[in-house]
């Protein structure tokens, strides 16, 4: 049996963590990133991960499960509740999303309600409440990778072996033209406002939808 993990960001609040969750994704074998909701983020820390990682978009949380359950897949939340399994029993059954929620609130009601299971990271210090959105999805990712029998990298040296960047990596987009129109207007109305504090800096690491998905 083909097992597949899979990474569904929505509505994340800080845009950069998206770059650090896909180098994460791509180190520990992850299928496809989904974000939901707001999906422009800024690739800063993804150190060119993006380029070997497909991602995809959906409105809504049921219109991405609906697609997940079409895979096949079970749902996880990464957050503590009273029924939440300790990451490290490794309580999977089959192909597997993890869902990440918000850095500052977590899971919301509405993204709990479409989960099957949760998990939670032990912690043994005294120190902090919870762990940063990537890092503990790091932790999550290679868990799962060690259940699942994913085969490790080659090394050379003291580092892993990186695959050469693809030709055209494949982005998915979900939405029709129409929708996509709509949505750049709404961009560019909100950016008037200052809703999504992007600035004119010509280095900016900022990705627009349309340089991300493209047609499957």
């Amino acid at each position: 049996m083909v097992r597949e993990s899979y990474v569904v960001v929505h509505n994340i609040a800080k845009r950069h963590n998206v770059g650090t969750l896909a180098r994460s994704a791509t180190a520990f074998g992850v299928k496809e990133l989904i974000l939901v909701g707001r999906r422009d983020f800024n690739s800063f820390g993804s150190h060119g991960s993006t380029s070997h990682l497909p991602f995809r978009h959906f409105h809504s949380l049921s219109d991405a499960r609906n697609f997940l359950k079409e895979k096949d897949c079970d749902i996880c939340g990464v957050e503590i509740t009273d029924s939440a399994f300790p990451v490290n029993e490794h309580p999977f059954k089959r192909s597997t999303a993890f869902l990440l929620g918000n850095e500052g609130t977590g899971l919301s009601t509405k993204e709990c309600e479409i989960c099957d299971f949760f998990v939670y990271i032990p912690q043994y210090g005294c120190g902090t409440a919870s762990l940063n959105v990537t890092v503990a999805a790091s932790i999550v990712l290679h868990h799962f990778g060690v259940w699942a029998g994913f085969s490790e990298r080659s090394r050379d040296g003291h580092k892993f072996i990186v695959a050469e960047r693809p030709v055209k990596q494949g982005k998915y987009c979900t939405e029709t033209e129409e929708s996509i129109i709509q949505e750049r207007k709404s961009r560019r109305e909100n950016a008037s406002n200052g809703f999504f504090d992007e600035t004119r800096n010509a280095e900016s690491t900022s990705s627009p939808l349309d340089t991300l998905f493209t047609e499957e």
